[in-house]
């Protein structure tokens, strides 16, 4: 196993959306696809003819959401111990293992929508992300969309460089530059991109953005508070994440964006 595959067999991806932290980026990406799932809905499609593909599904939370809501959902996911866990947890998802630079197990413009939520966390060069995407464009049917999740780089600044104090060590050992970029690699894990980075890929790979979004915003510099806070409270926090979700303003220095793009 490469080390990415080594963490996610000890990485309790389950544990991370059952936390208030994990429950904002979880909902608040969901108010999202249902949007684009209820203008399907509404035009007279039934469920079970939308097609969902979940690229690097972890252990299934969206795929298994989707398909017990009747919709016909597929997932790929690389590492084996958490595509067990989904199949364990969900026979309705047709789950398969693989990488999500290559989605040869899938016929072209086959999906309506296609999550890719993880993989472009863990590709170290602008190659293999545009790799996933494209491929990511030939299973999606003309018309469909894609939502392409990414790391932010000052998310990573901000944590571990200025909150746990690598910041200093990081420059010096060349790992982030004078422009304050992260250059990783897969032994640490997360790769982080800034949104000129997120523009070029999406310019590169022939698809147009329908919208770009922070599905978590503040929430990660602020989990303390948010395990403080009464569920009145939590869902008067979820309703102001959803408002600046898509304010320019906001989602660079957040912990996640998600860019929603559809194959014209």
């Amino acid at each position: 196993m490469n080390p990415i595959e080594e963490y996610y067999c000890k990485f309790n991806e389950d544990k991370r959306f059952d936390s208030r932290h994990g429950q904002v980026e979880f909902m608040i990406t969901m108010k999202y696809i249902d949007e684009l799932l209820g203008n399907m809905l509404f035009k007279g499609r039934d469920k079970s003819d939308i097609k969902i593909l979940d690229v690097g599904a972890g252990t299934g939370r969206y795929s298994i959401h989707y398909a017990n809501e009747g919709y016909d959902v597929s997932a790929l996911e690389l590492v084996k111990h958490n595509l067990s866990r989904l199949k364990a947890k969900c026979s309705l998802v047709h789950a398969r293992q693989g990488d999500g630079r290559n989605l040869s197990k899938y016929p072209d413009d086959n999906f309506d929508i296609t999550l890719i939520f993880g993989p472009l966390y863990h590709l170290f060069n602008h190659e293999d992300k545009l790799k996933c995407l494209t491929e990511a464009r030939r299973v999606t049917k003309p018309g469909g969309y894609i939502l392409a999740a990414y790391v932010m780089n000052d998310y990573g600044i901000i944590t571990y460089g200025i909150k746990e104090g690598h910041l200093k060590e990081s420059i010096d050992s060349g790992r982030v530059d004078e422009a304050y970029n992260i250059h990783s690699d897969i032994e640490d894990l997360y790769d982080y991109v800034r949104l000129e980075e997120i523009d070029r890929l999406r310019e590169d790979s022939g698809l147009e953005r329908v919208r770009i979004i922070t599905p978590d915003g503040p929430t990660n510099y602020i989990r303390p508070q948010l395990k403080a806070m009464t569920d009145e409270e939590f869902e008067i926090y979820l309703d102001y994440v959803y408002s600046i979700s898509s304010r320019a303003d906001m989602i660079g220095a957040a912990a996640h964006t998600v860019d929603i793009l559809k194959k014209i």
